[in-house]
């Protein structure tokens, strides 16, 4: 006698619907300094109550979801402690706090609610909301994405092989933190941040803020119409991959293969899918946060980068985990 598969039940459906409740418990921890103050020592429900002003039943309430969730953990004395990627990112006054990156996306929620309507829309653009930033919409974002951007220039720093290299052009590059790292690692090398004229101008503040304005500037521009700055012998794209779709990154990898000097090198690092399209859950996530913008942008294969890279012209191609389950970075030469 076999024994009958289990009968399906609601939880794991009411678990995805509830999926808000999580965000919103990490999200108002950040806010309150909850970590910040575990971190500090306040490690019991009445100590985090007073380190963070809130009535103590309010604080079990929180505790209680936080470690449900693995953020923290609680012993058998009631002491609570950090998980470990708590502990490095969500502390405040580290080095390595994404904290303001975690609450820029306190907002979208309410986007998001409203999905089903996004999603009816049919008037896509190829640039969503950023084409409209002023000034003061690029410096919250990317005081924002800061800290996170400065750890994926310092990876990349240390996977890529810079030696040699004399102009890095980054596409969309923010902050400029990738062309901040190298510039600092590599005192022969100088970079353009190449983004929105009010994007660039952001650019710039940190620029000057990390010593390195003599070797590396930054240029407003479109880097989907406009054409790129001349005599690069490594491009790089970071983490826009998504808000695209197939056929501009495809003219921005041929756009770049042909501003390249003869043996120069392509970086495009971004949230790509496996091949077969099942995941991960992030690159879905920000495929379909595309909906949201209502723009052509949509979640990109290996595969299909892998693709985009050797119809351009480029050599070498491979595709290396960058961030595995999180990042890939496309890699191709031009040949000389």
């Amino acid at each position: 006698m076999t024994d009958k598969p289990a009968r399906p039940t609601t939880v794991r459906l009411q678990n995805i619907i509830q999926g808000f409740g999580r965000s919103a418990a990490l999200m108002s921890a950040v806010d309150l300094g909850v970590f910040t103050a575990i971190d500090g020592g306040a490690d019991t429900i009445a100590a985090i109550a007073e380190a963070v002003d809130i009535h103590p039943v309010n604080a079990e309430r929180l505790l209680v979801m936080l470690t449900a969730m693995e953020l923290v953990s609680r012993d058998a004395g009631g002491r609570f402690r950090n998980a470990d990627d708590v502990a490095r990112f969500l502390v405040a006054d580290k080095p390595t706090y994404a904290g303001p990156w975690m609450l820029f996306n306190n907002p979208q929620g309410n986007a998001w609610g409203r999905l089903t309507e996004h999603l009816r829309a049919k008037d896509l653009r190829v640039m969503g909301p950023i084409d409209g930033f002023t000034v003061d919409d690029a410096r919250a974002y990317h005081q924002a994405t800061y800290s996170i951007g400065m750890g994926a220039g310092r990876r990349f720093v240390k996977q890529v092989d810079l030696s040699g290299r004399k102009l890095i052009l980054d596409l969309g590059g923010g902050s400029g933190a990738y062309c901040i790292n190298a510039a600092q690692a590599h005192p022969e090398i100088r970079a353009i941040v190449f983004d929105l004229p009010p994007v660039a101008e952001v650019a710039r503040e940190f620029i000057a803020e990390n010593g390195v304005a003599d070797r590396v500037a930054a240029v407003g521009g479109n880097f989907t119409t406009d054409d790129f700055p001349p005599g690069a012998d490594v491009v790089i794209m970071a983490s826009n991959l998504p808000m695209y779709g197939p056929e501009m990154i495809a003219h921005v990898v041929q756009k770049a293969f042909d501003a390249l000097v003869p043996g120069g090198e392509m970086h495009l690092i971004g949230e790509t899918l496996d091949d077969d399209r099942a995941g991960p859950i992030g690159p879905a996530y920000w495929g379909l946060g595309q909906a949201v913008a209502e723009t052509l942008g949509v979640a990109h294969a290996e595969a299909d980068c892998i693709g985009y890279f050797r119809a351009a012209g480029f050599a070498e191609v491979a595709a290396i985990p960058f961030i595995p389950g999180t990042l890939t970075r496309i890699y191709g030469v031009k040949a000389g």
